[in-house]
């Protein structure tokens, strides 16, 4: 019951995707009664983290289940964790997943931006336009096909 509790809470700033599928939710222990959870913020300061702490007590309160919980900041959350299920719907909700096995540095050290799928045509000719999307954890992105706009979830 617990893990469905916490897969029924959307990220506050991703709302089709659940903290589960974001990969912050670390571990769940139980003991008297009470149940531990260790999250991860997705990066120092991410202001969504409020947020998540917030949700996960109100929604445990509503079941009547004692929560309490605790950061985790090592390792860091990395774009790995995100689900498969998560890049699925990232996708048809108009943000472009990361690119597997690849890091947003690639554009300091490796010559230029990888190539992004569009989510809404599918096309790989596409162009950053920034490396600061609408939140932090995003790049904004544009298709050379179909002439969209759309958000890159980066790399960590």
């Amino acid at each position: 019951m617990v893990w469905s509790i916490l897969k029924n809470i959307p990220d506050p700033e991703i709302p089709v995707i659940s903290i589960v599928e974001l990969g912050v939710v670390r571990s769940i222990v139980i003991t008297d009664e009470v149940v531990h959870i260790k999250i991860t913020p997705t990066y120092s300061g991410c202001p969504a983290i409020d947020r998540f702490v917030d949700d996960i007590k109100a929604s445990f309160k509503r079941h009547e289940i004692p929560v309490e919980i605790e950061f985790v900041y090592s390792p860091a959350w990395t774009t790995a964790w995100l689900t498969d299920e998560a890049k699925v719907k990232l996708e048809k909700y108009g943000i472009a997943p990361p690119v597997e096995n690849s890091e947003d540095k690639g554009l300091l050290f490796q010559g230029g931006p990888k190539q992004v799928r569009c989510p809404q045509c599918k096309s790989t000719n596409t162009k950053l336009v920034s490396q600061f999307g609408s939140t932090a954890c995003k790049a904004l992105y544009s298709c050379n096909d179909c002439l969209e706009p759309f958000d890159y979830f980066k790399c960590i």
